[in-house]
Parts: structure tokens; sequence; C-alpha cells
């Protein structure tokens, strides 16, 4: 069984060799490493860590916290290791698709981006509705979009009154960002968090505008 946590912890020597044998002491392996954003004096990873079956997730936050200065943000099943920065692949294969590329786009980017699930939305005059959407996308689709249009990518209030409430009810983290002027925005969903950090929420961005250019 494999697990995917998100750990704040002091950017300093030491720090991850000491969580590393943290986890080992309740027979984790970690198996790869991401760095998510780094502070003044604090760095934020995700780390694919193997357990034994049967093992319980709880056993790995309390070995983690039970060092100073660290503190597990969330964790949740994981398959696999990490694909990291792999936006470049996900854009050959858009740009290498035929007719489908908002699908391909969406199937791509939960795995790229470590998110549950993407849509491609749009306005007209009956309000917002949804192109494209991969596979564990909420079957209930906003009703609104305020914020629409949008001109940069952003983390949105995840209780904003526009929000479903089954997303709200999942504590479902969002972020959105245009795919250039095509009056399309890609938004991913996160069930049951973490929130989107200001670096995931650039490179949602940067992914988001070379699509575009590719679309075009």
């Amino acid at each position: 069984m494999s697990y995917l946590l998100r750990v704040q912890l002091p950017d300093r020597p030491g720090s991850l060799g000491s969580l590393a044998v943290a986890l080992g002491s309740v027979g984790a392996d970690i198996l790869s490493l991401d760095v998510i954003e780094r502070g003044d004096g604090y760095a934020v990873d995700d780390l694919v860590v193997e357990v034994a079956p049967g093992s319980l997730p709880d056993t790995l936050i309390t070995a983690a916290e039970n060092l100073d200065d660290v503190r597990v943000d969330s964790i949740r099943p994981y398959t696999g290791v990490l694909d990291t920065h792999r936006e470049l692949e996900l854009i050959d294969r858009v740009a290498a698709a035929s007719d489908d590329r908002l699908q391909v786009l969406v199937d791509g980017a939960p795995r790229v981006l470590r998110v549950g699930w993407s849509t491609v939305v749009a306005t007209n005059a009956h309000g917002p509705f949804r192109l494209v959407g991969s596979s564990g996308a909420p079957e209930t689709h906003a009703a609104e979009l305020p914020w629409f249009p949008l001109a940069a990518p952003a983390a949105l209030d995840a209780d904003a009154d526009w929000v479903p409430q089954v997303w709200r009810d999942m504590d479902t983290q969002i972020a959105v960002a245009p795919l250039g002027n095509t009056g399309t925005v890609l938004m991913l969903g996160r069930p049951g968090g973490p929130e989107f950090r200001p670096s995931e929420v650039a490179r949602l961005g940067y992914l988001a505008g070379i699509v575009a250019t590719v679309l075009n």
C-alpha cells in the first residue's frame, strides 16, 4: 500500500533524513519525493511512501509529527511514484492528439498536477457548462461562475456560494487557469485537500498557457 504525503518541514540539512528515519521506524519506505515549495526556513515536500498491508495511515502522521517543526498537511492513497515535472509530456500528448485534445488534457492533468479531477468549462447565455471532464469529475456542475471570465490562474475559495454543496462536503480545493483567450478555463479539483500552494497555481498557469498556444 502506498500513500502520498504532503509534509511541511524545516529547510535545513538533515531534516529530510530525520523524516526518512522516522517513517522507517513505522515500516514506511520513501519511494519518491518532489519539492513543492520553499519559503523562509521551511520546505513543502510531496512524498510517496510504501507501507505494509494493513498499516494505518495515522502511524505515518504520528511518526512524522513527532519531529520538531514537522507538519503533515495531507495524506491519501496513491499508486506508483510521483510523475515529477511531466508537463511537457502532457503537452506533447495534447499536441499529437487529433480531435480530442481537451479530453487528453483533462485526462492527463490530475496525475501531473496531483489532483482528484480536472474539467474544462465555458459559459454562454444560459450559464456555465462543461466541455470535457476527467474520470472522477463530479456529476454535479456549478450553476454559476462569478469569477468568469478569468484573467490569471488562481486558487478559489472552496466555501464560496457558487461552489456546489457536494463539492464543499468533500472539502474540495479548487484551482483554475484560463486557456489563453479561448473563453475556456481549466479547472482542477482536489477533494479532501490540501489547499493549492502558490507554486502549484503558477505551475497550472504555465501549463494552461502553453496548451492554449497548442490549441490555437
